[in-house]
C-alpha cells in the first residue's frame, strides 16, 4: 500500500508541476503587460520600468518561471511590493498582499459549501439509487429515475434562484444565505449555507441516483451475488457486504471529481448566492485583470482535483486489493 500511495503523490507532483508550468507561460504570454496591470491605468514609462523590475519581467521568461516555482517553496522578496512568505504565489495587483492570504481567507467558506452539500447529495443519491435497483421495475424505481433525470437536466443558477424567492423572500422557511464560521457558531454556520446546499443537492443527487441504481443492478447479477443469496445469507447482508462493495467503485470516482471541483470554487453557486468564496475571488480576478490572483485560484482548483484524485486512487486500494497489484 505504501509503495502504491509514494507511487501515485509522485505522480501527482509531476502533473501539479505541468499544471503550474501551463497556468504561469499561458498567463505571461497573453498580449496584456501584467506590469502595466500593477502599475494602474496612469502610469508614466519610469514607473512602469519600475513595475517590470519589481516583478523580475525584465528577466527572461524562463527565469520568471523558475522565481515564480521558488517562490512557492522558500519565498519571495517583490521590490517595491513587499515580502512575499513561502508558500509564494505572488501579490495581487488589486489588494498589494500575497494572494495566498486571501484565498487562505476565502477558502473555509467554500470547503464548508463543499462538505455540507457533498454529505447530502452522496447521502440521499446512493440511498435513492440502492433502494431503486432492489424496486427494478416498480413504482419506486420509475419514480427515482424520472426525478434523477429531471435533477440532472436543471442548472443551479435556475433552481437557485427559485429557492431564494419562494424559501427565502416569499415563505420565509430559510434564511439568506451566509458565512458563519463554524467554530463562531456551528448552528448558525449550518443555517446559513442550508440552502446552497440543498441546491447542489437537487443537482448532484441526480447523477449518484443514476449511476448507483444502474451499477447496482449489475451487481445484483454477479454470480458471486447470486452464489450468496443461494447460500442463504440475508438479503441486507447480500447488498451491503457484496453488491455495495462493487457498486462503490463509479461511485468513488464521480466523488472524488465532484470534491475537487466544487473546493476548486463552486462558481455559479457561490454568485448565485452572492457568497464570497474561491469561485467569486476567481471571477472577481478576471474582472480586474489581476492576474496573479487568477493564476494563483487556476492552481488551487486544479490543486484540488489532483489530490481528490490522489484519494480516490487510494479509496480504490481499500475497496479492491487486486488494484495495489497493477
Amino acid at each position: 500500500m505504501f509503495r502504491f500511495i509514494t507511487r501515485r503523490t509522485l505522480g501527482a507532483l509531476v502533473t501539479l508541476l505541468i499544471i503550474a508550468a501551463c497556468t504561469f507561460f499561458l498567463f505571461f504570454a497573453i498580449p496584456a503587460d501584467p506590469a502595466r496591470l500593477a502599475c494602474g491605468k496612469v502610469c508614466p514609462p519610469e514607473l512602469l520600468e519600475q513595475a517590470r523590475h519589481n516583478l523580475g519581467m525584465d528577466q527572461p521568461l524562463f527565469a520568471q518561471f523558475l522565481a515564480w516555482v521558488a517562490g512557492i517553496f522558500v519565498g519571495r522578496d517583490y521590490e517595491g511590493l513587499g515580502n512575499c512568505p513561502a508558500p509564494c504565489l505572488g501579490f495581487s495587483f488589486v489588494n498589494r498582499a500575497p494572494v495566498l492570504d486571501t484565498i487562505l481567507d476565502r477558502m473555509p467558506l467554500t470547503v464548508s459549501l463543499t462538505i455540507g452539500a457533498a454529505a447530502v447529495f452522496l447521502t440521499f443519491g446512493v440511498a435513492t439509487g440502492i433502494i431503486a435497483a432492489l424496486k427494478q421495475g416498480k413504482a419506486l424505481d420509475k419514480i427515482a429515475s424520472v426525478s434523477s433525470l429531471v435533477g440532472a437536466s436543471l442548472q443551479i443558477y435556475f433552481v437557485g434562484t427559485l429557492a431564494l424567492y419562494f424559501l427565502v423572500y416569499q415563505n420565509h422557511i430559510l434564511q439568506q444565505p451566509k458565512y458563519v464560521p463554524f467554530t463562531e457558531n456551528p448552528a448558525a454556520w449550518a443555517a446559513g449555507l442550508a440552502l446552497p446546499w440543498v441546491v447542489l443537492a437537487i443537482i448532484f443527487t441526480a447523477n449518484y441516483t443514476r449511476m448507483t441504481r444502474s451499477t447496482m443492478v449489475e451487481q445484483l447479477s454477479e454470480d458471486y451475488v447470486r452464489t450468496a443469496r443461494a447460500k442463504g445469507m440475508p438479503g441486507r447482508s447480500v447488498v451491503m457486504r457484496f453488491a455495495l462493495r462493487g457498486t462503490l467503485i463509479p461511485i468513488v470516482t464521480i466523488f472524488g471529481v465532484d470534491l475537487g471541483t466544487l473546493i476548486g470554487g463552486a462558481i455559479i453557486t457561490e454568485t448565485t448566492f452572492g457568497l464570497q468564496g474561491i469561485g467569486q475571488l476567481s471571477v472577481k480576478a478576471v474582472g480586474n485583470s489581476d492576474l496573479p490572483m487568477l493564476m494563483a485560484t487556476v492552481l488551487v482548483a486544479a490543486g484540488a482535483i489532483v489530490v481528490f484524485n490522489i484519494i480516490v486512487d487510494v479509496m480504490y486500494a481499500v475497496i479492491d486489493p487486486r488494484v495495489r497489484l497493477s
